[in-house]
């Protein structure tokens, strides 16, 4: 049984993803308000942010480090990741790096745009110091010292209504159409709710999508983690005690191949 602290029936990150691109596409107005939930429900989270926005809107970073929350890469423009090379990906996550580090953020992980790890595999993420990679798949564990913190498809807010994700619609509900935002908080709930003794799982919302969820579905998602049995922590922690917990973790995530432009 996975080693997660106390009496923790298993492992649980909130994640959100998206901080935006550009001015048209940034959802940083929200985080205020996102701040102030996450607050009140004594909540930690990872926002996995675009580097990019560490020169386009360094104050919404450091908003969300100064509030307790962890910020991670999510490439430097939502590049899908397992379409870089090795060299390619190098370069982004130091650029990255060298960016968020000038605004006093040190980088602990990477969630690949796609869910795809691709050429680099962990050696990249070893080599640029990273401690964690959060790709698709499932389980947490550890390979080359690099912690694996992979999310599911069937958690993620997007995979309602991408196309390419169709099977997995289909695995969640019997039917491969999009899914409301109240029928996919409640398929989550339900998730959360019957986490398995000493799994893991992850949350995926995106910021562009708040709207999309609405206010209420997010208070819902917030309560239902807020009262889980589960031990609830920034994406960086978890990773650590698997690190700490090597031998146990050895092998224990599978990747998932599917990706949202397939």
């Amino acid at each position: 049984m996975a080693a997660w602290p106390g009496s923790a029936r298993g492992a649980l990150c909130l994640s959100f993803d998206n901080l935006g691109v550009d001015a048209a596409s940034s959802a940083s107005a929200a985080l205020p308000g996102l701040l102030g939930k996450l607050s009140e429900h004594d909540l930690v989270a990872t926002f996995f942010c675009e580097g990019v926005n560490a020169e386009r809107d360094p104050d919404a970073l450091r908003s969300i480090a100064a509030a307790g929350h962890e910020v991670a890469y999510h490439a430097w423009r939502h590049e899908q990741w397992g379409d870089l090379t090795a060299a390619e990906q190098a370069e982004n996550l130091a650029r990255g790096l060298d960016a968020f580090r000038g605004l006093g953020i040190e980088l602990a992980g990477l969630r690949p745009p796609g869910g795809q790890l691709g050429d680099g595999g962990v050696e990249v993420l070893r080599e640029a110091g990273l401690r964690y990679a959060s790709p698709a798949g499932a389980g947490a564990g550890i390979e080359d010292g690099i912690a694996l913190l992979p999310f599911q498809w069937r958690h993620v807010d997007a995979t309602c209504l991408l196309p390419g994700l169709d099977p997995v619609r289909e695995q969640m509900t019997g039917n491969p159409e999009p899914l409301d935002a109240d029928a996919f908080v409640a398929y989550l709930a339900r998730e959360v709710g019957g986490i398995e003794r000493g799994g893991f799982l992850s949350v995926v919302v995106h910021l562009p999508l708040l709207d999309w969820l609405g206010e209420n579905n997010l208070a819902t998602i917030l309560q239902k983690l807020s009262s889980t049995e589960a031990w609830v922590a920034r994406c960086d922690e978890v990773a650590d005690r698997v690190r700490s917990n090597a031998d146990e973790f050895a092998g224990a995530a599978t990747l998932d191949p599917t990706t949202w432009t397939a």
